[in-house]
């Protein structure tokens, strides 16, 4: 439906680039757009509250997550998780960079892929296949900290969620409903 996709990047240390992305997929979604979200390092069995509020027929918006459990804090250090996580990104960014290339979406939005690549589990040559293989009217969204300036080369748009103030830093764990 988009005459021109564009590719997004919303990135920092803030909070909000999942719930900005979300609110993107609504609005598109609102517009008559289909739209996928694939969420990395946020398997199916997290009870995250966006991805709940969709199952079930999101009026045009599909969730997928990567299968594959992630431990933020252990994972990192443990080889055989890490190997395990490249290949399975590896195999959905092509899986996804297919489906943009025959334009069955409008709107994908990569959640925490940017994350990803930040940390070794994504490959940058991977996620340009899929900018530069998508139909015309494809908009890509990328989340996640730690956006490389390579990777901010490839984008229209940047918008970085910069921290002023947290409540975890007070302490206060992430709220169901609100944070998750």
């Amino acid at each position: 439906m988009l005459d021109q996709g564009l590719v997004q990047i919303y990135t920092g240390d803030g909070k909000g680039k999942t719930t900005a992305a979300f609110g993107l997929a609504l609005r598109a979604a609102g517009q008559g757009n289909k739209v996928l979200i694939y969420q990395f390092l946020k398997p199916p069995c997290l009870d995250i509250g966006e991805r709940l509020a969709l199952q079930g027929g999101g009026g045009g918006i599909e969730v997928e997550a990567l299968d594959r459990p992630w431990n933020m804090a252990e994972s990192p250090d443990d080889k055989e998780a890490v190997a395990s996580m490249k290949s399975a990104i590896g195999d959905a960014l092509e899986r996804i960079a297919q489906t943009a290339e025959k334009g069955i979406y409008d709107v994908v939005i990569l959640d925490e892929i940017v994350f990803c690549l930040a940390k070794g589990l994504a490959r940058l040559e991977d996620i340009k296949g899929i900018i530069d293989r998508r139909g015309l009217g494809v908009e890509i969204v990328m989340t996640g900290r730690g956006a490389t300036k390579e990777l901010l080369a490839l984008a229209d748009l940047v918008t970085e969620m910069k921290k002023v103030k947290h409540p975890f830093d007070k302490g206060i764990c992430a709220r169901r409903g609100i944070d998750y």
